[in-house]
């Protein structure tokens, strides 16, 4: 299906453009939210007519995408979950975790403005790109820790989530040292 752009569209193109995708992401996705329409001959007339008015609403609505963009650009953010010892989360980070801590600092930041590909599923520091308008992105750092300690102890650059091996190592010398100290009476033992 033929459709013509109404706003800039990730991947897809820009306003005005008209652009061929398939049925089902036209009907469910584009048309649905108002970003396209059916590229008919009565609508390139409609959206010739109105062109000038939907580039002055789009470079309305990217200037106070930039203002409230300045508002989030380069900070850090802090989100505690439980995690296991090797740093694996107990469920995940989701965009909407992370639109949740964004919006604490003053700015609306809705789960669609995080582009985040896959969940965030281990303890560590993580770069995430917000776009609270198509043509406005930012990159936010996420602290995902187990506690506050361990949240500043991550910021400093201390790798929390490093190699089991090494903890491995500590709790193998620590049950070492507490089994060789352990000794058993023999009325213990015997019956």
């Amino acid at each position: 299906m033929e459709v013509i752009l109404l706003e800039r569209v990730a991947k897809l193109g820009s306003l005005g453009q008209v652009v061929k995708v398939k049925d089902g992401y036209a009907r469910n996705f584009l048309l649905r939210r108002g970003k396209a329409l059916r590229a008919t001959d009565a609508n390139k007339a409609k959206f010739d007519s109105q062109r000038a008015t939907l580039e002055a609403k789009n470079a309305e609505l990217r200037k106070s995408a930039q203002e409230e963009a300045k508002g989030l650009d380069g900070k850090s953010f802090v989100i505690i979950r439980q995690a296991g010892e090797s740093g694996q989360l107990y469920g995940s980070v989701s965009p909407r975790d992370i639109a949740e801590a964004a919006s604490t600092s003053g700015v609306a930041v809705e789960r669609s403005h995080v582009l985040l590909d896959t969940p965030i599923k281990t303890i560590g520091m993580y770069t995430v790109t917000v776009a609270p308008h198509p043509e406005v992105e930012v990159k936010v750092t996420i602290n995902v820790a187990r506690s506050g300690d361990e949240a500043t102890a991550q910021a400093r650059g201390e790798n929390l989530a490093g190699p089991v091996s090494d903890r491995a190592e500590i709790r193998a010398a620590a049950e070492a040292l507490f089994d060789a100290e352990v000794q058993v009476p023999e009325e213990v033992i015997a019956p």
